[in-house]
């Protein structure tokens, strides 16, 4: 197939792009200018220069001749002085692309969303955490932060295009960890931060983590396979940790010391105001955003049984995973 992917240059499109590539697909990355390629090296693709905000047109003549469509570009930060580009980006950017693809004529689109569109796990019996799946209840007024709430209006826009026949599937990575996390991505962040020994404690929350490649096969997967309109969680079966326990896994990996020592979550809080407050005078982002301490609150853990049975999607062990981005960072020279 002829691919299109948006977001190529970011952590989950670059491994995308590798992927189609090792699969024998063809691919065409659109990109801005002066993006930073470096997770897209060794990879075979055509590159077009283009921005999701350039608008149908421009972008229907950058997925002439393509398939299949990856719209996995997103503005996603935590903190921003101005978050109206975000909603621009990702909102009226998935919006662009949909009405592209119709203009194009591809046969698939495959929209990149996220888990924290989907509804929050709950204490079940015993007070145990019950892992949620694609159909838990969510109202968008549970989307907590910028980010979450632009993601939450562009994967309405994508569900409404899908009732409207344009042929979409919508996925949901969960907590990706792997190689080529070139920024790195917030969670990528904590890892870099560990090995770096700035991780004195952490918060009692806990995260679905899946290996990078599994979300990249994934994604090709639900253009293969997946029921359009549907959406699917990509994510590990086995992948639901507390922090204390990623921590545990990561000292076995490094023989660094583990991070026990938890901090209570209205502390973190109110921290993270004070942080805020502070770069908000001196421009410069946070050390822990207040959107960030926000959706600790909650362990972030899913279902993705819908995924591996439907799509087939690979499961990665976790700590594989982990011991991927660990050696991957120490080879950037990101951490030690």
């Amino acid at each position: 197939m002829r691919c299109l992917v948006t977001g190529a240059s970011g952590f989950v499109g670059a491994n995308l792009v590798h992927e189609l590539s090792a699969q024998g697909h063809g691919v065409r990355a659109l990109l801005r200018p002066g993006a930073d390629v470096r997770g897209l090296e060794g990879a075979q693709l055509d590159v077009v220069h283009g921005d999701l905000t350039d608008g149908p047109e421009s972008l229907s003549r950058a997925m002439e001749g393509c398939d299949w469509v990856f719209h996995v570009a997103a503005s996603y930060a935590l903190w921003m002085r101005d978050y109206a580009p975000m909603y621009r980006a990702n909102v009226e950017g998935t919006r662009n692309i949909l009405r592209a693809a119709v203009s194009a004529r591809v046969r698939r689109v495959v929209y990149t969303s996220t888990v924290g569109c989907i509804g929050l796990p709950r204490p079940g019996v015993g007070g145990e955490i019950q892992p949620t799946d694609e159909d838990a209840p969510v109202t968008e007024a549970q989307m907590s932060n910028p980010y979450k709430h632009s993601k939450w209006l562009a994967e309405v826009v994508a569900r409404d295009a899908a009732r409207e026949g344009v042929p979409v599937v919508i996925v949901n990575p969960s907590a990706p960890v792997g190689p080529r996390d070139v920024k790195p991505t917030p969670t990528g962040q904590v890892i870099v931060d560990y090995l770096s020994g700035r991780m004195p404690a952490c918060l009692d929350t806990g995260l679905n983590w899946v290996h990078v490649r599994d979300v990249a096969k994934g994604h090709v997967l639900a253009a293969e396979r997946g029921r359009l309109g549907e959406r699917y969680i990509l994510g590990h079966a086995e992948g639901n940790w507390t922090m204390v326990r990623t921590f545990e896994e990561l000292s076995a990996l490094t023989g660094l010391p583990p991070v026990r020592r938890t901090v209570p979550w209205h502390v973190a809080f109110v921290a993270a105001q004070f942080s805020e407050g502070w770069s908000r005078l001196t421009g410069k982002p946070p050390r822990a955003p207040v959107a960030g301490v926000r959706m600790a609150r909650y362990k972030m853990w899913f279902n993705p049984s819908k995924a591996i049975r439907e799509l087939g999607l690979p499961q990665t062990p976790p700590r594989d995973a982990l011991a991927d981005a660990v050696g991957w960072f120490r080879a950037q020279g990101m951490a030690r």
